[in-house]
């Protein structure tokens, strides 16, 4: 069988002038970065102002297992599909992290016939973007220690600093340290950390800004730290902003770039989704709305994460209304759900299928307690049974939800025609009725505790009394309407990574907050997740190497 990276290289990508042309960009407003990717010019972005927005589908999944569900790649080969049905399409996906290329995951272009193209460029530097935000984060870091080296004129308490900074990569060793060591010439010695970049506010500010002018208001209430009284010290005040916003300027244009069948993709940002919102920028999302009659979008991993937070955060923050919803699932996934061993999931067993489908369900009826009508994808693989198909659309049978089979990973746009129809189907009716899971002026600690008892569903909510007493003095501060953002595994809707299936009535530690105030969210970290992550026991990494020839090897 033919590796993803072997299938991309076998297609041939056409000049990125003629995917813009079928996506109605005129080649001067595109700014190539070599061949097959360009930028979008944001002149001719403001000049679509006044077009009407196409529809939205979000494109969302199951709790992740280590079986794999393929939100992407149901979401590249759903985009295909509705192009070859005569729907104008755009595909609106995040940008691959290095810290999953060369951890755990591998690369997030899709896979088989359903993938973005060039599959090599997009999973490492791409068009540098990533590089632009690590590099705007780092600036304000310096710039802060700056700051207190040269008599620290702002009062920042070196005890209560907030900025931490960040590398695209998976380091633990970097979680925790200690800066300014070696004397006085050095700084100031304190604690401080690094996050990966795509879990650092700069990638979300990034992804949530409307143009040039919003990123820069953005960058400058991000906050730096605190003073001895409590009153907090922006970047706007160190000054920061304008040489960050200088940074991320070209960044903030949109990537456009193709799948292998000729689809016009917008693959821009690229915030994980279990310690960040998860969602590809405003920017891409907006402008695909105006070039399309559909916009197909991803959210990281389970709904309960990337789906959550793309309704809470992104929705509230850019006023987008979605028309429908897919859930992503595979047999395999909800066997491992049913408690199957991993080794053990080739083989027919209907029973484990039933006992994960409780999972299933759960995002199902989470994605529909937000009004939207939903379709589940089941991403075929060749084990898969007819009588475990059959077991799946029977568990759904009483939601009223279609369990489409797809094939997109071996037969491209034609394995996801099926899937395409439903989702037409479902725009078309118009029953979507976009809503909120919880109001503006709510608490932020009652915000928290919504979404932990009502999507996570968790009885007890443990959210100890120094974290209330520092959301209350953030909403005395001003910052009580924003939504909250939890960080926690994705690979269960509790904050225990093995408590898998359906748990409820469990308790949901929080063990701290943070305050992203130029994104405009409150950060909740549950259980034991990080947000520098690091890598396992074996990482991919190693296996990508060069051939003979200079091509790149072992990237999957």
């Amino acid at each position: 069988m033919a590796s993803d990276l072997e299938i991309a290289r076998s297609v041939r990508l056409r000049p990125i002038g003629e995917i813009g042309a079928r996506a109605g960009i005129p080649e001067a407003a595109l700014l190539p970065y070599g061949r097959y990717k360009a930028k979008v010019d944001f002149d001719f972005i403001d000049g679509l102002a006044d077009r009407p927005d196409g529809a939205l589908v979000l494109v969302t999944g199951i709790s992740p297992t280590a079986a794999g569900e393929g939100k992407t790649t149901t979401s590249i080969g759903l985009g295909d599909a509705l192009n070859a049905a005569g729907r104008r399409t755009m595909i609106c996906l995040r940008e691959p992290s290095l810290g999953p290329c060369f951890g755990m995951k591998g690369g997030a272009t899709g896979g088989g016939r359903a993938q973005v193209a060039p599959m090599e460029e997009i999973n490492l530097h791409f068009t540098g973007d990533f590089h632009a935000i690590t590099a705007a984060n780092n600036l304000f870091a310096a710039l802060i220690d700056n700051s207190l080296y040269w008599g620290n004129p702002s009062g920042l308490d070196p005890r209560r600093m907030a900025w931490r900074r960040c590398l695209d990569l998976n380091d633990r060793a970097l979680r925790e340290i200690v800066l300014g060591l070696g004397g006085a010439a050095n700084g100031v010695p304190r604690e401080g950390g690094f996050d990966i970049t795509v879990a650092s506010e700069v990638m979300a500010v990034f992804c949530l800004a409307r143009d040039l002018h919003d990123l820069q208001a953005r960058l400058g209430r991000m906050v730096a730290g605190a003073r001895a009284d409590g009153s907090l010290v922006t970047a706007a005040e160190l000054k920061a902003a304008g040489a960050m916003a200088a940074l991320l300027r070209d960044a903030l244009m949109p990537n456009l770039v193709q799948t292998l069948e000729g689809s016009p993709a917008l693959v821009h940002g690229g915030p994980f989704a279990n310690i960040a919102h998860g969602c590809n920028s405003v920017m891409a999302t907006r402008l695909g709305l105006k070039l399309a009659d559909v916009v197909v979008t991803e959210a990281g991993f389970g709904a309960d994460l990337g789906g959550e937070k793309f309704i809470d955060i992104k929705c509230r923050s850019a006023g987008l209304r979605p028309g429908c919803a897919v859930v992503v699932a595979t047999l395999r996934a909800l066997k491992l759900h049913g408690g199957v061993a991993r080794a053990a999931l080739d083989a027919e067993d209907v029973g484990a299928v039933v006992r994960g489908a409780p999972n299933l369900a759960r995002h199902v009826e989470n994605m529909r307690r937000f009004g939207l009508p939903v379709v589940v994808a089941l991403n075929r693989f060749a084990s898969d049974t007819p009588a475990e198909i059959a077991a799946v659309q029977a568990a759904l049978a009483p939601l009223g939800v279609a369990a489409v089979p797809c094939s997109h990973w071996s037969d491209g746009a034609a394995g996801a025609a099926a899937l395409a129809e439903e989702v037409g189907r479902l725009l078309d009716g118009g029953t979507a009725a976009p809503r909120l899971l919880y109001a503006d002026d709510m608490p932020l600690a009652d915000k928290i505790e919504t979404v932990a008892r009502e999507i996570y569903r968790a009885a007890e909510v443990v959210l100890p009394a120094p974290l209330r007493c520092r959301l209350a003095t953030w909403e005395r501060m001003g910052f009580g309407r924003a939504p909250v953002c939890i960080a926690k595994t994705q690979y269960s809707f509790s904050a225990d990574p093995t408590l898998l299936g359906a748990p409820e009535g469990h308790v949901f530690p929080v063990r701290e907050v943070r305050l992203s105030a130029g994104a405009g969210f409150v950060v909740a970290l549950a259980g034991d997740i990080r947000t520098m992550p690091g890598l396992p026991r074996v990482p991919a990494a190693d296996a990508i190497g060069l051939s003979q020839s200079g091509q790149i090897e072992g990237l999957f």
